[in-house]
């Protein structure tokens, strides 16, 4: 059985930066996702929405990189940011609960979701050192953001790590990523 991947769409405005997630996000998500919300942080958004009403479910790695993404936004004390979950269904709230991230985010509810001129996010193409470098950060991000996910991820980030020293020690095709 073959999975659909994701969908990701953005929206930038002056009140923010709204995202929908469709599809089964997951660590090919999560290069698209980066790509997208560092630069707009850099460009000086503080306020992000994702729309997960289409979301059915996440894995470690996109959680991993969007509790990351989250936890840096709030840190700087002169322009905090803020990021709302929109329609997460309860597997995913659930899940995030589970990793003890939930309280990094501000869940909403709203019929029919957000509403915006929503562009297509390209899925990029990256190399496995890059997939796999990605991984390793997710997971040392939970592991690092609740001591309880440590159990559940240390040998998945020790897998990670010598999977990512074997693949850069092989030439890898050139990657590209982002919008």
């Amino acid at each position: 059985m073959t999975q659909t991947p994701a969908s990701l769409m953005v929206a930038v405005s002056a009140a923010g930066v709204c995202l929908k997630l469709a599809g089964r996000a997951n660590m090919a998500t999560s290069l698209d996702f980066k790509a997208v919300v560092y630069p707009l942080r850099e460009q000086g958004h503080t306020r992000f929405v994702l729309d997960l009403t289409n979301c059915v479910a996440m894995d470690s790695t996109f959680l991993g990189v969007l509790a990351a993404f989250v936890h840096r936004l709030a840190e700087p004390a002169e322009r905090p940011g803020r990021f709302e979950l929109v329609n997460a269904n309860p597997r995913i709230t659930d899940f995030l609960d589970n990793l003890g991230v939930l309280p990094l985010f501000n869940l909403v509810q709203s019929p029919g979701g957000v509403a915006g001129r929503f562009q297509p996010v390209p899925a990029g193409q990256a190399d496995k050192a890059e997939l796999a470098r990605t991984s390793l950060e997710a997971h040392r991000a939970l592991m690092d953001l609740d001591a309880a996910n440590v159990p559940k991820f240390k040998d998945v980030a020790r897998f990670l790590e010598e999977d990512l020293k074997r693949l850069q020690q092989t030439p890898q095709p050139a990657s590209r990523t982002g919008i």
